[in-house]
């Protein structure tokens, strides 16, 4: 695989339902925008059938990946495992249960690219009462998006995206 352009980390627990539409989701977001991209699923101990989705996924979609742990070490855990996976030049942390829009992809990455920031950080205006609709508008129509420069980032993003190359951890995972 060619290094994509963003990698997409979404840690989750017991989120079978949602899997498979937030897949098709970012693909639809993705492709339209023409980055390359790769989805790495972190199961974090589920005991629904999320992990048997993810493996479906997989040999489905040659873009995304799954690691699934034992039992649940909770999201800080799944997210630094899901990140020392990371092959894309960005990265981008999403929530499994479709409250964090796909269609927000393309212009984060535009502000990093096209603008030069090494963060950039998305959280909702509103948040919708139930989840996405199985058409491709955007529940989160209303997200606002802030740039700053990771040096005098504050801590709170619901939707981080990383640039790999500058925020870099020398933690390993086994």
């Amino acid at each position: 695989m060619n290094q994509p352009t963003v990698s997409i980390v979404i840690p989750l627990l017991n989120e079978e339902e949602s899997l498979r539409e937030l897949a098709q989701w970012i693909r639809r977001s993705c492709s339209g925008a023409g980055l390359s991209y790769e989805v790495i699923f972190v199961d974090d101990g589920s005991r629904d059938l999320s992990w048997e989705v993810i493996c479906s996924l997989t040999k489905e979609d040659s873009q995304i990946r799954g690691i699934r742990f034992a039992r649940n070490y909770g999201k800080s855990a799944a997210l630094h495992v899901g990140f020392e996976a990371t092959l894309g030049e960005y990265v981008i942390t999403m929530d499994a249960d479709l409250q964090d829009s796909p269609d927000e992809i393309p212009a984060l990455v535009a502000m990093l690219r096209d603008e030069h920031y090494d963060l950039v950080s998305g959280w909702k205006k509103k948040r919708p009462l139930s989840t996405a609709p199985a058409n491709t508008e955007s529940p989160n129509s209303d997200l606002s998006v802030s740039s700053t420069d990771f040096s005098t980032c504050l801590p709170s993003p619901s939707f981080p995206v990383l640039v790999k190359n500058r925020c870099t951890s020398s933690a390993r995972w086994a």
